[in-house]
């Protein structure tokens, strides 16, 4: 019967699909949503210009330019440069194929949202779309799973291959992380440079490497951040609630660590601790953007009041501005790719009804 219906290929998926288990049954379903709402989307968008995500360094010598801050001094040509007397590196044509790795921050501190959906549930759809978009091109993917049992620790990584069936396989990971140890605090401070360190032992080969974090961690990720930099082209995906960007008049609520369990009751009615909350988080922002730029990354920022496909679209048109400032000879830094004006904008007021 599911053959007459599917054909004998779908009839096959569908049967599998039916015996899996609830989790795989939910990551089936979420990617299936995300194929049509989403992907469709961005395919009718990009016009097959899906290279722009992901950049490689083949064997065929493609030109040859001006060195630019954060560029990998591998690639310098002694020859043109002492010629020249400035400094010129190589750029390569694209790869046919290169894998793309997703090391994903499942820490507490991540599973949280003031709006219709979490920080967690923007990395998982943004991880399947970029993974699918990606991978059902010939390229591969794997992932680096952190905090995903509420514990400070790398606890599974997922080799790269290619296809949908590994798409699903990452996405149930997320979904349904190892089971924690038993007697195991659920409880820990995150330490980003942890799964960043463990990244630059796995991730061998020059790959495309997508950060997607919350980066509410302790510090010291920097320096790790900037080594795997050097070796790979690496994007930081950056996850945020306009909550944590500025608090509206509730009143007195109780407010919750995620990571350590610690409570505190504040009294947001009171408008210069606002105003206290808003500098502290702005001075956290332009410190993390500084950070982010030091360790030369791509980065693009993803609101849990985001549209996915249209942030994923403004990332890509940086990229491509980016590559043209490249092939230009200009010097210049890692395009950040930042929220709209119009929802920083309007942070304070589209939030008076959300409960912390």
């Amino acid at each position: 019967m599911l053959a007459r219906l599917f054909g004998r290929k779908g009839g096959a998926q569908a049967a599998a699909v039916a015996t899996a288990t609830p989790v795989a049954r939910r990551a089936d379903a979420l990617l299936r949503r995300l194929e049509w709402t989403v992907l469709r989307r961005l395919d009718g968008l990009l016009q097959g210009d899906f290279r722009t995500l992901m950049r490689g360094s083949g064997l065929d010598l493609a030109d040859l330019r001006e060195y630019q801050h954060h560029d990998d001094v591998r690639h310098i040509d002694w020859n043109v440069t002492a010629r020249l007397e400035t400094p010129h590196v190589r750029v390569f044509t694209e790869d046919r194929e290169m894998a793309a790795w997703f090391l994903l921050d499942l820490s507490p501190s991540v599973d949280f949202g003031s709006g219709e959906q979490r920080k967690s549930q923007v990395l998982l759809d943004f991880t399947a779309v970029l993974a699918r978009l990606i991978g059902r091109h010939g390229n591969r993917v794997g992932a680096v799973l952190y905090g995903s049992r509420g514990q400070p620790v790398v606890d599974a990584v997922l080799p790269a291959r290619g296809g949908r069936v590994q798409v699903l396989r990452l996405m149930q990971m997320v979904l349904q992380p190892p089971a924690r140890p038993e007697g195991a605090s659920k409880n820990g401070v995150t330490q980003l440079s942890d799964l960043l360190q463990a990244a630059v032992h796995t991730v061998r080969q020059r790959a495309t490497v997508f950060v997607v974090s919350d980066f509410i961690s302790e510090p010291g990720w920097e320096k790790p951040l900037g080594e795997l930099a050097r070796r790979h082209d690496v994007v930081a995906v950056r996850l945020l609630d306009p909550l944590e960007l500025d608090l509206p008049d509730l009143g007195l609520i109780p407010i919750r660590d995620a990571e350590t369990g610690q409570q505190l009751l504040v009294d947001t009615h009171d408008a210069g601790f606002r105003q206290r909350f808003a500098r502290i988080a702005a001075q956290r922002e332009a410190q993390l953007r500084e950070s982010l730029g030091r360790a030369g990354v791509d980065t693009l920022e993803l609101s849990t009041d985001d549209d996915l496909a249209e942030a994923v679209m403004r990332f890509i048109e940086l990229r491509k501005r980016r590559q043209r400032i490249g092939r230009d000879g200009l010097a210049g830094r890692p395009v950040p790719t930042q929220m709209p004006a119009r929802t920083r904008q309007s942070l304070g007021t589209r939030h008076q009804g959300a409960s912390a």
